[in-house]
């Protein structure tokens, strides 16, 4: 049970993190570009960067949710973290072609808001005295 708890810890705040990097990646790629234009060739600037992250991120969200929401039974977190990897998906998979660039921009920083807001909430939940678990570490 100790592992699981120090696992999902973890992967909690890897989640976190990767789903920051991806708002930041989204809000700073247009001004990085207009400053640094040569970086658009290299992988920061391509396509293939957001579907990295989006891999990346959907394992992490999904392990770390579905172990922390088993230790403390709040499903309301899976949830949360279920609708953010939806819109992410979406965003990653039609944004463009659907939304366009502002909406698609949006979207997907929505979509890390909430993964985030969710892993915030299962690492809380997890560190709480309350929680099930915690009895046995």
């Amino acid at each position: 049970m100790i592992s699981l708890t120090k696992n999902s810890f973890l992967l909690d705040k890897c989640a976190i993190s990767v789903s920051s990097i991806c708002a930041i990646h989204c809000l700073t790629l247009p001004i990085i570009l207009s400053v640094f234009p040569a970086l658009g060739s290299s992988l920061f600037g391509q396509e293939e960067f957001h579907a990295l992250l989006i891999w990346l991120i959907i394992p992490l969200s999904v392990i770390a949710l579905t172990i922390g929401c088993k230790l403390h039974k709040n499903w309301f977190v899976a949830c949360l973290g279920f609708l953010g990897l939806c819109i992410l998906i979406f965003t990653a998979l039609l944004g463009h072609d659907v939304l366009g660039e502002n909406a698609e921009r949006i979207s997907t920083l929505i979509g890390s808001a909430i993964i985030a807001l969710g892993h915030l909430i299962n690492y809380t939940l997890c560190r709480r005295d309350q929680c099930q678990h915690k009895t046995a570490i």
